[in-house]
């Protein structure tokens, strides 16, 4: 094992992999922008090196000023934790180049699961379910239209690199398919350099379930259970749950065992995910993408199994055995992402914490990057924290998320808090009903 880790990201995933470094005896070592020199990451490090401006391109995903400081404290491992270069082939390649561990997959891994295309075909090979739709980056509208008649209307216009939902858009005819594949062309030149778009069936009143899968050093590769994804603003994670209620014991084996293939398809090693989409009523999934890296919603897996994901992290990079021989789930997980935005829209705030107060009590973890009189930017992800709670079942669960919503008091801008709030109250999600366009029925405009 390693003896010191360089921490390259910021807020609740830089305390939440400094924990765990620190628990572990490992020399904890964070790296911040001008911005963040107040958030708590900075001070529960061992040592702490300033990048540069709050601005990301000059700080977090500045590469040299990230191995330099990897250089200058010498870091023995990098870990990435899930954003910024978590992702970059080319930084996990440079990460190794300086004689460093990598605490991640191969970047070869990387590189192939990066591009959604080459993905599906890749899993298709492997014998994983995939969605119908194109085989090759589609060039032009024209033939976008050709390709979204084939498939057959809805279908899910998005650009073949990057990932979070960015970019992504459903179309139900030409019109839209036109609007969509223009916005997706641009999204994906603007934020990932590449213009590449991929369509493929769209289902509707699909749920959005990834499995969190684990290659471990000697090659083998396991699956720790499944997450239900499916509510999102703008196709984007708001809460996640474990189990999810739409899966049957029988398909949860089947997606289990599909990412376990997934994985070992691609010589899989440390914490990935393989997102699903699931058709409830014919009780059936198609791979999405492979997500190559640790989740921001990985503490309600972990909860339920009791493994510490960060921990197998640093093993599997390490070369070492991870710390459990079988993985077995109790109870129900929820994780609820509590966010700097308006609750109504969904637009980002900033500004000064004037309170920050915490719900305590059994079953509730809080994963926080901020406390009170630390002050929010523009500059990053508006993720304040997150909220997670475990039940021995899920009315447990609801139960004690509901207590430990109304306990939480954020003060001196927007949170999504009152939005959370009104998510556990509606019905559809109390009963595990909801699907994907959850979020867009609550925000509906209303009639007369």
């Amino acid at each position: 094992m390693f003896e010191s880790v360089l921490v390259a990201n910021r807020g609740e995933i830089a305390s939440r992999v400094i924990h765990t470094a620190r628990a572990m005896g490992l020399k904890a070592i964070a790296v911040y922008s001008q911005a963040d020199a107040d958030l708590p990451f900075v001070s529960e490090a061992d040592e702490a090196v300033l990048l540069g401006p709050g601005d990301p391109a000059r700080s977090y995903l500045n590469v040299p000023a990230v191995l330099e400081a990897a250089r200058r404290t010498n870091a023995q491992a990098v870990h990435p934790g899930d954003g910024f270069l978590a992702e970059s082939a080319a930084f996990a390649r440079a990460v190794a180049g300086h004689g460093r561990v990598w605490v991640g997959p191969p970047p070869l891994v990387i590189a192939r699961m990066g591009d959604k295309i080459n993905s599906r075909n890749l899993m298709k090979e492997a014998g994983v379910p995939v969605a119908t739709g194109v085989w090759e980056p589609v060039p032009d509208v024209r033939t976008a239209a050709e390709e979204a008649e084939r498939i057959g209307y809805p279908v899910m216009v998005k650009p073949a690199a990057g990932g979070g939902g960015i970019g992504m858009g459903a179309a139900h005819d030409e019109e839209t398919l036109r609007e969509a594949y223009a916005a997706a062309r641009a999204g994906a030149e603007r934020l990932f350099g590449r213009s590449d778009v991929l369509i493929e069936r769209y289902v509707p009143g699909a749920r959005h379930v990834e499995v969190q899968i684990l290659g471990l050093a000697d090659g083998t590769v396991v699956a720790l259970g499944e997450r239900d994804c499916s509510v999102q603003r703008r196709h984007q994670k708001v809460a996640e749950e474990t189990p999810s209620p739409a899966v049957t014991p029988a398909l949860r084996e089947r997606m289990l065992a599909a990412a376990v293939r997934a994985g070992e398809a691609v010589g899989y090693r440390g914490a990935g995910t393989v997102e699903c989409l699931v058709d409830p009523a014919a009780q059936d999934f198609f791979f999405l993408e492979m997500d190559t890296r640790l989740q921001a919603e990985h503490p309600v897996t972990e909860l339920v199994t009791g493994i510490d994901l960060v921990e197998q992290q640093f093993r599997v990079a390490a070369g070492e055995p991870v710390s459990f021989t079988d993985v077995t789930s109790r109870g129900q997980a929820l994780e609820l992402r509590v966010l700097a935005e308006d609750p109504q829209r969904f637009l980002p705030a900033s500004g000064e914490i004037k309170v920050w107060e915490e719900p305590v009590g059994d079953g509730i973890r809080i994963d926080a990057g901020y406390a009170e009189g630390t002050a929010v930017t523009s500059h990053y992800d508006p993720l304040l924290a997150k909220l997670c709670v475990h039940g021995d079942d899920r009315g447990h669960a609801l139960g004690r998320a509901r207590a430990a919503l109304g306990a939480f008091r954020i003060e001196g801008l927007a949170t999504n808090l009152p939005f959370l709030r009104e998510l556990l109250g509606r019905p559809e999600f109390a009963d595990g009903t909801y699907d994907t366009g959850v979020v867009g029925r609550m925000r509906a405009p209303r009639s007369g």
